[in-house]
């Protein structure tokens, strides 16, 4: 027998999972605040992934974070699913609770708008429509936060008009569809626009929309962190735009999990961005 407390073990779900920088980001802010506790990479193929999930508590861990390809999928496994996550149809953070539930929350949408309060601390989002591109999981979290910030009108393209079509049924009139091949003329009377799509990562094609109409007062910003300065970045500041880079989202969106694995509310600051940047 022993009275020494468990150390608490947290991580990230995904398959792929190496190159994901949450573990340098935790594990900074273990570091940072001396605590005792581990966050970890798991690779979990969609098969294996009910099984692995329930047996985690019983291996010790307060909760971890999800990631593609599993935020939709794990809510068919969790027992308790916030109205966010549930409206968005994923989840990217799990906690494991003491009565052996698995509750799930979706924080991207505020990790999203807490990036953009950041580093544009002028943005006005009921200054006009935004344009989102891209209508998988991201996109839905961004749509729900910019509704609930206040976005008037949100304007949607993605290639398969089919996926975009289905964020209007479920966030309503506020949000129109358009083709893709309209993109470059969705964002031009737009206030904010979002890439959510993987357009310009680095290894995936390149970010073709046109931008010759980007209004030059628009807030732009990219879910794309690797690289950091996205070749829509780019353009939208040569134009005037105001720009804001995707790492944020990563930083503020774990922000909560770790608060509530263990048991501090962590800064996000330039040290974090620092930290995490250089690893």
């Amino acid at each position: 027998m022993t009275d020494h407390p468990r150390i608490p073990l947290a991580g990230v779900l995904g398959h792929p999972i190496a190159h994901s920088r949450s573990p340098a980001l935790h594990g900074y802010w273990l570091r940072r605040y001396g605590l005792k506790g581990h966050y970890i990479p798991i690779d979990v193929a969609p098969a294996d992934l009910a099984d692995v999930v329930r047996m985690l508590p019983r291996m010790g861990f307060a909760g971890v974070n999800v990631t593609i390809p599993h935020k939709e999928a794990i809510l068919q496994i969790a027992d308790i699913i916030t109205d966010r996550a549930a409206l968005i149809g994923a989840a990217n953070t799990l906690i494991f609770r003491a009565d052996g539930k698995i509750h799930a929350d979706n924080t991207d949408g505020t990790g999203f708008i807490a990036n953009l309060r950041q580093h544009a601390p002028h943005w006005q989002p009921q200054a006009g429509p935004a344009a989102v591109l891209g209508a998988g999981g991201a996109a839905r979290a961004v749509v729900s936060a910019l509704i609930e910030v206040g976005v008037p009108e949100i304007h949607i393209a993605n290639r398969t008009r089919p996926r975009a079509e289905a964020l209007r049924s479920d966030f309503g009139a506020k949000v129109v569809v358009f083709d893709w091949v309209q993109a470059g003329n969705m964002v031009e009377d737009c206030a904010t626009v979002v890439n959510t799509t993987s357009l310009g990562m680095t290894g995936k094609p390149d970010f073709r929309v046109p931008l010759d109409g980007l209004n030059p007062k628009a807030l732009v910003t990219d879910l794309v962190y690797t690289p950091l300065k996205t070749q829509l970045l780019i353009e939208a500041e040569e134009i005037g735009c105001t720009v804001v880079d995707g790492l944020g989202m990563l930083l503020h969106q774990a922000a909560p999990g770790f608060e509530r694995w263990f048991g501090q509310r962590p800064d996000v600051d330039e040290a974090t961005r620092h930290a995490v940047l250089s690893a």
